[in-house]
């Protein structure tokens, strides 16, 4: 199909003109106008591009773009991020990168689609988050192996709060900064993809339970759910690529 139909389409979808991110979201590099495969995955690399390039993709959707807002200023064109930005030119690649949009997103973001892998009913959205009600409250220690089975990762746990989990807010990612929000927010567990050193302590003196569940692995799930609803709606093939990462 049509890159722009698509991108205009995945655009308006995910509510991109909602967020003030650190990274753009939507196209990021231009490459060819016809879309007729494309390879999805959580972070740009020269391996996923590389293996996008071997099966034959015209696109590239990830998570983690290329661009953020903690690039030298002003951007430089050099190293690693030259020659990223060198091989999809070459190969006539678009990348298109959503960040925040892929974490809040009602259907397909990583919070509720973590939530419904842990078979935990949503409650309400948070910000860029989820909180999901325990009904009946699950022992922690079980949430953390149900947790560790259903995004195939090896959390990391702070029992600073009950032993039993009720309410449990997740946000994908590097979210710990917002502990103290979360304890505001009346939840006992947080779950997030990992943690600040300080945020050991301030989760300690709210009471409150944290989660690390590694920030690769809970991000894996919202830009598949993306690409599997583009080939149902549009038939354009689509195929994620796991690129392990521990952390």
């Amino acid at each position: 199909m049509d890159r722009n139909e698509l991108l205009s389409y995945l655009n308006e979808l995910l509510k991109v003109d909602e967020f003030s991110d650190a990274s753009p979201n939507g196209l990021q590099v231009e490459g060819k106008s016809e879309i007729n495969s494309i390879i999805c995955g959580v972070s740009s690399s020269e391996r996923l591009f590389q293996i996008a390039v071997s099966k034959g993709a015209d696109m590239i959707i990830v998570h983690h773009g290329l661009f953020w807002k903690r690039d030298p200023s002003p951007l430089t064109i050099t190293g690693i991020r030259r020659n990223r930005l060198a091989f999809l030119l070459q190969n006539d690649l678009n990348l298109v990168s959503y960040h925040l949009p892929l974490d809040a997103h009602e259907e397909f973001g990583n919070n509720i689609q973590i939530l419904r892998r842990l078979h935990i009913a949503p409650l309400q959205p948070v910000e860029v988050g989820y909180i999901g009600i325990c009904e009946p409250p699950l022992p922690l220690d079980k949430l953390r192996e149900r947790i560790d089975k259903e995004l195939e990762t090896d959390s990391m746990i702070f029992d600073f709060g009950p032993a039993e989990v009720r309410k449990l807010l997740v946000i994908s990612g590097s979210s710990s900064f917002v502990v103290e929000d979360a304890a505001r927010l009346g939840v006992d567990t947080f779950l997030g993809g990992d943690i600040r050193e300080e945020h050991v302590r301030v989760c300690e003196e709210l009471g409150l339970n944290f989660i690390a569940g590694g920030h690769y692995n809970t991000e894996k799930f919202g830009v598949q759910a993306l690409c599997n609803h583009i080939t149902e709606k549009f038939g354009v093939t689509t195929e994620y690529v796991d690129i392990p990462n521990p952390v």
